[in-house]
């Protein structure tokens, strides 16, 4: 059977979208995002699916880290829409509960809950962890807001769904692998173009690579700086562009990037998510 691995606990939401991305597919739990990495480059898992933003939480700092350097390579895209669900334990009601425990992010994505019922948060380490902890008290004055695939899996009961205060609360993950995938039947207009690219600091640098991209046409959907290497004298852009790189406009820029000396590197090619057009 084909493996799929994601961070978390079984339950998570990465787990759930394994699901949906590889119905059928064994997922793989791991401790760590770089656990995940390990896992497909030792042959664990054939795949991994890696959260790299949420449209709440903004950009997942540890994949810009890890990924450039897993040698993995991306070959798709998926949007999870979050949707919390108040669990507990059969017998639990709105009246008994007293706290409430989910993951630090999750928890400041209820505050309407919370202040509505006045439950007492409790953070915990993920969202499925504090399903399965709650399940293990057994107690109708503890409950978690996680998946409802975490409480299935569980046997906690759904006292309550799509408790998030935000109704667009969606994260998007990069779908990676050891092999790239031959992507020659992507039509150019149905691609996405995952990069690299090197800037040295002085003045109009990041100018001139924005340019590069403008000049041919080229549609920036996402653009994310770090240091490189804890060095002040150059900084690393993570970029997603729409286009197929053999496609008249993406070599184009991508030439022109060449030319005027700054070092690019492609991370992935892969069919845009359909749920781009709905954005």
């Amino acid at each position: 059977m084909s493996v799929i691995a994601f961070q978390g606990r079984p339950g998570a939401y990465s787990d759930l979208a394994c699901r949906i991305v590889r119905p059928g597919w064994e997922t793989y739990p791991c401790r760590s995002f770089a656990d995940a990495i390990d896992a497909v480059r030792d042959g664990k898992a054939d795949e991994a699916l890696l959260p790299c933003e949420n449209s709440l939480a903004g950009r997942v700092a540890e994949i810009h880290a890890l990924l450039p350097q897993s040698g993995l390579k991306i070959i798709g895209e998926h949007f999870q829409r979050i949707e919390h669900c108040l669990l507990g334990v059969k017998g639990t009601t709105l009246e008994t509960i007293k706290r409430v425990h989910t993951h630090p992010v999750a928890m400041a994505q209820v505050r309407s809950l919370l202040a509505t019922y006045k439950f007492d948060a409790v953070t915990e380490f993920d969202t499925a962890g504090a399903a399965e902890m709650v399940a293990r008290w057994g107690k109708p004055e503890e409950a978690a807001v996680a998946s409802s695939l975490a409480g299935e899996l569980n046997g906690l009961e759904v006292l309550a769904r799509n408790v998030e205060d935000a109704a667009h609360n969606t994260t998007r993950f990069y779908r990676v692998t050891r092999q790239e995938t031959p992507v020659d039947d992507i039509l150019p207009e149905a691609a996405m173009t995952t990069l690299l690219v090197k800037v040295t600091n002085e003045p109009g640098a990041l100018y001139g690579v924005l340019g590069c991209f403008a000049r041919y046409g080229v549609n920036m959907t996402r653009i994310e700086s770090y240091m490189l290497d804890g060095s002040f004298a150059a900084s690393q852009f993570l970029v997603d562009v729409e286009g197929h790189p053999q496609a008249q406009a993406l070599k184009g820029a991508l030439a022109a990037l060449a030319d005027e000396h700054h070092e690019s590197r492609v991370l992935g090619v892969y069919r845009r998510s359909e749920f781009r057009k709905a954005m």
